[in-house]
């Protein structure tokens, strides 16, 4: 005789049902939740540094309009609007120096992630392949062309040379240096044969600028202020070539960014997936040393910008390269504002170099992180 409730003589079935068969479907619902957390707190402190980035560079430029021979003083840029002189120094002078330095800012720190994601190396800087050797060789060559030919290298014939000579005989001395070093490099296959390529040819081009200046001593003094950093000669033309060039490099480095985040797991994975090395590392050493060649070009070598901006936008809101590029330009805009400000406030009437105060700053933060991580 069959139990009761078991007709087909099946097994009595357990009452209540177990909670684990109940429950059962609970943990692959609940499994994704960890990463999705993880998610939008990543994408929470990028929001968060993007609207910070941007109320940094509205204050730098502010700070910049309020700052002039008698230092920071907005009591000053107030003093300039009632007597109707604002439209001749803030609108003449200050702005464009301060947008001046925002976009050599910006073109610093995106040529850094450029070059620190083509090395795959934090410690990479825009000036790694040559550029700023080949700049700087091209801008004592001009110089010394204009002492032997008989110019006095006078304050007005100095300004000059700053304003049209030495900007076009910087960029081109940027970009040749770069060619150089593909050409000794057989190309952007081999990215530590690129790399020591870089070395040789700015070796090589500091040895020939320092041979120059030895033959033509009147040379020395514009190599130096160019070694140094300024915006101070940044006009209304520069602006607008260096909004468009940067505009142009953000917008490629958008399409690249997704072989950026390829090249940081390593060639062979990269290579698995589909990237095409070659054409892709070519591309990036393009884009580097043409946004090099326009910040160089304007403002001179202006140090550890483009080093520190990855790093700083890495620390405190990692991401993938679609977001660190611009991410990094705009970090460079706020150092480099900053530092313009700081150059022209804390000596006044006197200015300092900006590249001074940028590779001061700069070296003591990496210093001080070194100290940190035990490495120093």
């Amino acid at each position: 005789m069959r139990p009761h409730g078991d007709p087909a003589g099946e097994p009595p079935r357990p009452w209540p049902p177990p909670r684990a068969a109940a429950s059962a479907p609970r943990p692959s619902s609940a499994a994704p939740a960890p990463a999705a957390h993880a998610r939008l707190t990543d994408a929470a402190r990028r929001r968060r540094l993007a609207t910070t980035l941007a109320a940094l560079v509205i204050a730098g430029l502010l700070a910049g309009l309020a700052t002039g021979a008698d230092g920071f003083s907005p009591s000053g840029l107030v003093a300039l609007w009632q007597d109707g002189q604002a439209g001749l120094i803030v609108g003449e002078i200050r702005l464009p120096r301060s947008l001046g330095a925002a976009l050599v800012g910006a073109l610093l720190g995106l040529a850094g992630a450029l070059a620190q994601g083509l090395f795959r190396n934090p410690l990479a800087d825009p000036y790694l392949l040559g550029s700023a050797a080949g700049a700087g060789l091209a801008v004592v060559g001009v110089l010394a062309a204009a002492t032997l030919g008989g110019v006095a290298i006078s304050l007005a014939t100095a300004a000059w040379i700053e304003r049209i000579g030495l900007v076009v005989a910087a960029f081109a001395g940027a970009l040749g240096g770069v060619a150089l070093t593909l050409s000794l490099a057989r190309g952007a296959a081999h990215t530590l044969r690129l790399l020591l390529a870089g070395v040789v040819v700015g070796v090589l081009m500091g040895a020939a600028s320092d041979l120059i200046t030895v033959a033509s001593p009147d040379a020395l003094r514009g190599k130096q202020a160019f070694l140094l950093g300024s915006t101070s000669f940044i006009g209304p033309a520069s602006l607008a070539a260096m909004a468009a060039g940067l505009g142009a490099l953000l917008l490629l480095s958008r399409r690249l960014a997704r072989g950026l985040d390829a090249l940081t797991l390593g060639e062979d994975s990269a290579a698995s997936l589909g990237l095409d090395l070659g054409r892709t590392r070519l591309a990036l050493v393009l884009m580097l040393s043409l946004a090099t060649a326009l910040a160089v070009s304007q403002a001179g070598l202006v140090a550890f910008v483009g080093l520190v901006a990855p790093h700083l936008v890495r620390r405190h809101a990692p991401g993938p390269h679609a977001w660190l590029l611009p991410a990094s330009a705009a970090m460079g805009a706020v150092l480099l504002l900053g530092a313009d400000v700081l150059s022209r406030a804390a000596l006044a009437p006197q200015e300092l170099p900006v590249g001074v105060v940028t590779g001061v700053l700069g070296g003591l933060y990496l210093f001080v992180l070194l100290r940190r991580r035990g490495l120093g």
